[in-house]
């Protein structure tokens, strides 16, 4: 096979070498090679194709998003009692771990690899050196895309403080080793290692190290966020959490403020800073029309294309097919999008937005929330699925996830949202829950909230203009609703005036209350009477 030369002058190999991860023996080690190099071996291997415009096509077969159920933690004695074991946290014991450990480092023997050392966390004070270690140039690519590139004279000497042994081609025997499937994701958090095997999903790279973020920094006092950030012209920060289908992308991309980072944020004592260095985005069914900056990237060369359809002899994209998957990414680097703070980092929030999409549509489409109720709906992470949105969704059905990002959060939840509670307190933030769901009625009766009066409460919200404005309390959710708001009519503001039917909308708010009271039981004997008393409850 012929080999790429790469000049010691201009790629720099760390001193510490695969030894150290067990991997002895590799055929060809490719160490932190740029774009080009990477375009230029996946494409020799068929592992992608350059379609129209330069974005680079890869298919990550019979896996196209993430696995949870072929996700686990090693549970061992340093590690043990900081974790929220249970359905998305599920243990493997020591003599598992070891044995795919050690037939990942096997595997790995004699094979070309593509390894990257990179950043994640833009401020050095609490970043994490990771060491990505692939069999696949392609997702070499996609982790120097997402994360930050240090300067090439920290190269030479760079330690990892994390370590992900990347197999996607090596399948595992849930028979033999005690796995769910072919594929498995292993993580060691005392270790700081991560095994990924049995998936091409290039997403398990990034959430890997998101979830190793989520479990260090709040011992660091810093509160990890699955959010959106950005930073208005007078420098005040705002944070967005929301689900899929909240819109929290295309909110916290506005025009008029600069973007820090689109999905993993850090909060500590020195304000906001954005995990990643690239963006990861969705792009089925994206338009250039509505999203003209993320369009921009789909055609443009060091962007990666997962499960995207293309014309094999005009390579042009196909965005609206989902024949491949309906989970169609791009990954690219984030200065690929106009309007970014290129640092990274922000000052301390002034302006905290939880997004939800309510297919029921009887939440306020903006509310101020207590510290106590930023708690409780941050604990809650509420959204709800619509009919078509998934196989076997004939009605709206209620999604909660915690702290907005379930998955990715090894430590309890509490522990989040008491450190959000305390970075409240401390620095005067206000938080703001929006739903961008339905109003006027539940999803196939009502409509989808105006994007345009959603754009002009969040504005009014985050420009301190709802601040001095009167509030009345939510009779359902105990919410504060502004009683007016700038380019807003005044009977939108309060979902049971949009209904036809007030007696249907008091059914469907009495049901959503019960729904909430059930998913905050698990948290109940964990939390203070503060935040029970702003809870929502069945009546």
């Amino acid at each position: 096979m012929e080999e790429y030369l790469v000049s010691e002058k201009i790629i720099s190999r760390s001193s510490y070498g695969l030894g150290k991860h067990g991997i002895v023996n590799a055929a060809v080690q490719h160490w932190n090679l740029g774009t080009e190099a990477l375009y230029e071996a996946t494409v020799r291997l068929g592992l992608g194709t350059i379609t129209k415009g330069g974005a680079l096509a890869c298919q990550t077969g019979k896996y196209t998003g993430r696995s949870p159920n072929d996700k686990f933690i090693l549970e061992e004695a340093n590690t043990k009692d900081s974790i929220w074991w249970g359905k998305v946290n599920k243990p493997i014991n020591q003599d598992r771990f070891d044995r795919l450990h050690a037939m990942t480092s096997v595997y790995l023997q004699n094979r070309d690899l593509y390894v990257q050392d990179l950043y994640a966390g833009a401020d050095p004070a609490y970043r994490l050196k990771v060491r990505v270690i692939s069999e696949s140039p392609w997702h070499a690519l996609f982790a120097r895309n997402m994360f930050i590139v240090p300067e090439p004279e920290a190269l030479a000497d760079f330690v990892p403080d994390a370590t992900i042994l990347h197999a996607p081609f090596m399948n595992a025997l849930p028979e033999r080793d005690g796995t769910n499937s072919e594929c498995f994701i292993l993580a060691d958090l005392n270790r700081k290692l991560v095994l990924i095997g049995g998936s091409q999903y290039a997403g398990e790279i990034k959430k890997s190290v998101f979830s190793l973020m989520n479990y260090i920094l709040p011992e660091k006092g810093v509160l990890p966020m699955h959010c959106s950030a950005n930073i208005g012209v007078k420098g005040d920060v705002a944070v967005f959490f929301g689900l899929s289908g909240t819109g929290k992308t295309t909110l916290s991309a506005d025009g008029s403020r600069t973007l820090i980072g689109d999905d993993e944020h850090g909060w500590s004592d020195n304000g906001v800073f954005n995990f990643e260095g690239g963006c990861y985005a969705k792009v089925i069914n994206l338009s250039q029309q509505a999203e003209p900056e993320i369009f921009a990237t789909t055609q443009r060369f060091g962007t990666i294309l997962e499960n995207v359809v293309f014309d094999p002899l005009t390579r042009e994209c196909d965005l609206f097919d989902g024949s491949l998957a309906e989970n169609t990414r791009a990954s690219y680097p984030i200065d690929f999008i106009p309007n970014i703070e290129v640092s990274g980092m922000g000052g301390q929030p002034q302006n905290i937005v939880m997004l939800t999409a309510d297919a029921f549509g009887v939440l306020p489409p903006i509310s101020q929330l207590t510290p106590e109720q930023a708690m409780y709906h941050f604990l809650s992470g509420y959204t709800a699925r619509v009919a078509g949105t998934e196989r076997g969704v004939t009605e709206p059905q209620a999604t909660f996830s915690t702290c907005f990002g379930a998955p990715f959060m090894p430590r309890h939840p509490t522990v989040y949202a008491k450190m959000l509670g305390e970075k409240m307190a401390k620095t005067g933030a206000r938080c703001w829950l929006v739903n961008t769901g339905w109003s006027g009625g539940q999803y196939g009766v009502g409509k989808r909230m105006s994007i345009q009066y959603t754009r002009a409460m969040l504005s009014a919200a985050i420009e301190g203009k709802l601040a001095s404005v009167a509030k009345v309390q939510d009779p359902n959710f105990g919410l504060l609703v502004p009683e007016n708001c700038p380019d807003v009519p005044n009977d939108v503001l309060q979902p049971k005036t949009t209904w036809t039917d007030g007696g249907a909308y008091d059914s469907t708010a009495q049901n959503l209350r019960g729904l909430f009271q059930n998913n905050f039981k698990q948290f109940e004997t964990d939390v203070s009477d503060d935040i029970k008393k702003a809870g929502i409850y069945a009546a």
